[in-house]
């Protein structure tokens, strides 16, 4: 169940840059290695939901019904590009200040996690991803899939800490320049804004 493959193809997955590791780098050279690891928290948990739908069929429901998909996706899509404007507001969530205040690790987690949940691909992903590493008994499916989905949050985890922390280590050296800073922001804010446009061409 567990095999070499399995974990070789969620880590790849999981260490490709996607808008969790984004979001979590943003916050390491904003706010430091403490929100980075919120941020983290936050994102991995925002895959709890999609998880419980691929085991619960409910994902099958998800790809065939175009208008929630549609809901959901568009959502998604308004929260991204609150997040470009956070970017790029001066007293934004995710701006790059020097000498801002650390916030609430409950608020950080909190937008990681609707970053997740309000991609309505993450189900469909699950459902594609897990049964084919499962062992093939119908008795065991359910818990080989709550398995195989710990394991892939546990790396999810381990991998977005590793890049916030990262960027955390930068943060000193890159905050001395306001220019570096400026920029930071409006890449950041162009990252987030065209996330948005791809979520929004995505189809169910």
């Amino acid at each position: 169940m567990i095999t070499l493959q399995f974990l070789i193809t969620a880590f790849v997955v999981v260490v490709a840059p996607g808008t969790g590791v984004i979001y979590t780098l943003a916050l390491g050279l904003g706010q430091g290695r403490r929100a980075a690891i919120a941020a983290a928290f936050g994102c991995t948990f925002g895959i709890v939901p999609h998880l419980l739908a691929a085991i619960l069929g409910l994902a099958a429901v998800l790809h065939t019904s175009a208008v929630l998909f549609t809901v959901v996706k568009f959502a998604g899509v308004a929260y991204l590009l609150y997040l470009a404007w956070s970017a790029l507001s001066s007293g934004g969530a995710l701006s790059i200040q020097p000498d801002r205040s650390r916030e609430a690790d409950w608020r950080i987690a909190r937008r990681g996690a609707l970053i997740n949940i309000l991609n309505p691909k993450l189900s469909i992903f699950f459902l594609a991803l897990l049964p084919p590493f499962l062992s093939g008994d119908p008795v065991r499916a359910t818990a080989e899939m709550v398995t195989l989905g710990a394991v892939f949050m546990a790396l999810t985890f381990a991998v977005f800490v590793v890049y916030g922390v990262f960027a955390a280590a930068a943060r000193d050296y890159l905050l001395q320049s306001a220019t570096v800073m400026r920029w930071l922001n409006r890449g950041f804010a162009a990252v987030f804004a065209a996330l948005a446009g791809r979520l929004a061409m995505e189809r169910a």
